[in-house]
């Protein structure tokens, strides 16, 4: 085998497992795993959490001291004058003159000190903070959960279309052998003619809606992938066995405080509770050290190139402060303020409430969901199997004269709707599934 030829084989092998590799099988578990991984709000919510620590990093900053330094140059072109009685000094006659204080030149460096002593606000924010972290990490089991419910019902649908295109597929395949079998007899004089074309328009109007349901997969495998956050290039392949349809013992009720909604509404309360302490906050006093030490330079000349030859003097001052403020009156704008952030916690109150009886609802529905879901499957399960006896008795009828192309046509579209029919009752119940499992707050794990 020459170099050429060594290389033409290896460049097919390549490009042939290149193609392969291109082509994913999906499961709905690597699906969903895919997405919490991918998906921009599931990267958002964790991003969330990590700013969350450097939101309590920033609240602890306000209760540790925060050290400055300080530097200032000044240049006094034109001196202000005072009037000063010289003859006051002597014990002369009055003499007015006008002096002029403090030289052209000051520069100054130091470091400056400030410790908040007792500031309610902020070890109030302090708390606010931690508590804040908590509620994104709340907030990021949400959007999981969110998530995993888009992506779950994407990829139901993908294969709800996909059943319909295969059952029309087979459709046309049975009606295309009934064609056949019609164009036999018409050209042995045994058919009429309008029957024969009565087929083909048929046949040409399956391909049509064979065409449609092709595009509808497309668009249903793009949305899946969308809500992956996979790119729409990909090419997927589903796994049919994630579509079986598994009874469930059903509850009958739930407890919703432990839905993840509804720990997301309490840590808000939680949070609004700290806002409204940090407004009382106002009404307490505050207490601030201040430390500072500094380096001054004054003369007539440039003090960082001049010394005291040039007459320019440097010194040295420090000076420590305790200050306290008391808030006395303030024309009452905190105690609106409270009432205000009181306002907001009773509306999150009236949320809180509704959200938990949303969820009753939700649930009730989705455990309702389930079990007509079930009764429906059956009914259409047989009615499935009826109709394929009735397909297959008209299509012998009409071989032998005893049923018309009308009846055939009718038989073969009974089938294809009751295969529909039952293939829209197992995504009613995978949907249904999805919901009653998310009511109860266990998708994550149900799913994962």
């Amino acid at each position: 085998m020459t170099n050429w030829t060594k290389m033409a084989v290896a460049g097919i092998f390549v490009f042939s497992f290149s193609g392969l590799k291109a082509q994913q099988t999906v499961t709905l578990k690597d699906a969903i795993e895919y997405a919490l991984q991918n998906k921009a709000d599931a990267l958002k919510s964790k991003l969330d959490v990590q700013n969350a620590d450097y939101q309590i990093m920033e609240a602890k900053a306000n209760a540790l001291p925060h050290l400055n330094g300080v530097g200032n140059l000044t240049y006094n072109p034109l001196l202000q004058k005072s009037a000063l009685d010289v003859g006051a000094f002597s014990g002369g006659p009055s003499n007015i003159q006008m002096i002029s204080f403090g030289q052209k030149w000051n520069a100054g460096i130091g470091v400056e000190l400030n410790q908040a002593i007792f500031n309610q606000k902020v070890f109030i924010g302090l708390k606010a903070a931690k508590s804040t972290k908590e509620f994104y990490q709340l907030n990021e089991q949400l959007t999981e959960e969110q998530i995993i419910e888009r992506v779950s019902n994407a990829y139901f649908q993908v294969f709800t279309i996909q059943q319909k295109k295969e059952t029309l597929e087979s459709s046309y395949a049975s009606t295309e052998k009934a064609r056949d079998i019609i164009k036999s007899l018409f050209d042995n004089g045994l058919a009429k003619k309008v029957d024969l074309d009565r087929t083909n328009v048929n046949l040409t109007n399956i391909r049509t809606i064979l065409t449609h349901q092709q595009n509808g997969i497309n668009q249903a495998e793009n949305a899946l992938k969308f809500y992956m956050g996979m790119p729409i290039e990909n090419d997927i392949v589903l796994v049919k066995s994630d579509m079986e349809v598994t009874p469930h013992l059903l509850d009958e009720t739930i407890a919703t405080d432990q839905r993840t909604e509804v720990q997301v509404l309490d840590k808000q309360k939680e949070l609004l509770q700290y806002n409204k302490k940090a407004v009382e906050a106002d009404y307490y006093p505050t207490v601030n050290l201040v430390a500072n030490y500094s380096y001054q330079g004054i003369g007539d000349k440039f003090p960082l190139t001049h010394g005291k030859n040039s007459g320019v003097y440097w010194s040295d001052y420090s000076a420590i402060t305790l200050g306290v403020n008391i808030p006395i009156f303030n024309g009452f704008a905190t105690k609106a303020r409270v009432a205000m952030a009181q306002i907001e916690l009773d509306k999150l109150d009236a949320d809180i409430k509704d959200t938990k009886l949303g969820l009753d609802l939700a649930y009730q529905n989705a455990k309702s969901q389930i079990e007509n879901s079930l009764a429906a499957l059956d009914n259409q399960k047989a009615n499935v199997s009826l109709a394929e006896t009735v397909a297959s008795n008209t299509k012998s009828n009409y071989q032998y004269g005893l049923a018309t192309l009308t009846d055939l046509l009718e038989a073969e579209n009974a089938l294809v709707e009751a295969k529909n029919n039952y293939s829209n009752a197992v995504l009613d119940y995978k949907i249904a599934e999805i919901q009653y499992y998310k009511s109860k707050g266990e998708l994550k794990t149900y799913l994962k």
